[in-house]
């Protein structure tokens, strides 16, 4: 079988510092070898070759908030109002091809309507349509009323594709049971209001035993869990039921930290949506956001120094946020999320790459076969022009982004790579 050599790269292994002049050998699906130049196998005839010059070569990324069927709407209601299933899966097809080219190898889903991130995985898988690996999610599981079934009750309308409503253990264990049969791989709650719902962020909209019962059922079925969790009350209801991912997580304190690592549950912190919103508004450009400004500026007063300590803690951190909800967070601008953890919470740029790739392999259970650049796992990388560890901005410019490879094959390639075929 031929072989593709990367030679010349400044190595990002997700691992270790950088480091330059290393040469990584592909064969098929796998990297066969990583090496330094002067011990770097030989090419043989037929084998492709690219001088990479000092470009990075780092592992793929991994989206961990993820929603492909958000169009970029402006409302909770045209999530499920705009379009039927068969366009938004359509628009969710579209999105996920967009997410790879934007250096996500993989994603985990964080709500989905129709069980699209089901379809979308499974077409991903059969190589129907070119995207991510895809960890689906399903629908919404809340309560009556709270801040996702917060469409006026004269409507009529049900919804039960996005939202499946349940009250008491048992209606959550046996909605939890039925987004498993459904095929996802983890389940998405909503104990708490906050960051962009319309109840307040200390709004509690399920109880300890509701919780309890979809957390444990999500793990005795062999699924993951998670949670939209912004109050210290929710978090920590969450945390002690053994939840595996914390959304936003604002009002983590020192004793929730204490928990997560009791738990080894993962947060996600997604401070680039309040990040976002609230330069938008201060700039002018988003006057319409005023009345969601004060408690988004309240995350961003605190969230990002209890991130900082978690991380130095030892919770692991993921990385992905609500892109798709509105033209602030339009899709394409994945990347743009990275660069606000180095700025706003003070760790390092590699700290944030792993968040974005080791990290991700381990919560999905693939760390064996992906999330780092070594001998024998998957290939699935990604080729750099400009360095990420010294500015994350790199990675949120397609034009740097000058390969993606999944599985061994070039998704994306630009015809500057300077590429030979060897002869004999």
């Amino acid at each position: 079988m031929n072989k593709t050599f990367l030679r010349g790269a400044r190595l990002i292994d997700g691992i270790n510092k950088p480091v330059n002049n290393k040469v990584i050998v592909l064969e098929g699906e796998r990297i066969v070898s990583v090496s330094s130049m002067a011990k770097a196998k030989v090419p043989g005839a037929n084998d492709s070759v690219f001088e990479l010059n000092g470009k990075v070569v780092m592992p793929g990324m991994a989206a961990a908030h993820n929603h492909p069927a958000y169009n970029n709407v402006n409302s909770l209601g045209q999530i499920d109002l705009e379009h039927p299933p068969t366009m938004l899966t359509l628009i969710a097809a579209k999105n996920a091809e967009l997410l790879l080219h934007c250096g996500f190898t993989s994603a985990i889903g964080a709500g989905s309507g129709h069980y699209i991130d089901v379809v979308l995985r499974n077409a991903i898988n059969s190589g129907l349509i070119a995207g991510p690996r895809i960890f689906a999610c399903g629908r919404d599981v809340v309560t009556t009323g709270d801040s996702v079934d917060a469409h006026p009750k004269w409507w009529g309308l049900g919804l039960e594709s996005f939202a499946k409503t349940c009250d008491g253990a048992d209606e959550f264990r046996k909605a939890v049971r039925e987004e498993i049969a459904n095929g996802v791989d983890i389940v998405k709650l909503y104990p708490t209001g906050g960051h962009g719902l319309p109840n307040d962020r200390e709004f509690m909209s399920m109880s300890e035993a509701e919780i309890e019962a979809a957390i444990s059922t999500a793990h005795d079925r062999g699924a993951k869990i998670r949670g939209h969790l912004i109050s210290k009350r929710g978090i920590l209801a969450c945390l002690k039921a053994g939840i595996d991912i914390v959304d936003h997580g604002d009002g983590t304190d020192d004793e929730c930290i204490e928990w997560f690592l009791k738990a080894g549950s993962y947060l996600v912190p997604s401070l680039y949506l309040p990040s976002r919103l609230v330069s938008a508004y201060l700039s002018g450009e988003a006057p319409g956001l005023a009345p969601a400004i004060p408690d988004l500026e309240r995350t961003l007063e605190s969230h990002p120094q209890t991130v900082r300590k978690a991380h130095e803690a030892g919770v692991p951190m993921l990385v992905g946020d609500d892109f798709g909800f509105g033209e602030l967070m339009k899709h394409g601008d994945y990347a743009k999320e990275l660069a606000v953890y180095p700025e706003l919470c003070g760790v390092s740029n590699l700290d944030v790459i792993t968040w974005a790739t080791r990290n991700a392999a381990a919560f999905t259970g693939r760390l064996d076969d992906l999330g780092t650049v070594e001998q024998g796992k998957l290939a699935d990388l990604l080729i750099v022009d400009g360095d990420p560890s010294k500015d994350l901005r790199v990675l949120a410019e397609r034009k740097n982004i000058q390969a993606v490879i999944k599985n061994g094959e070039f998704v994306t390639c630009d015809p500057e790579l300077s590429r030979t075929t060897e002869s004999a």
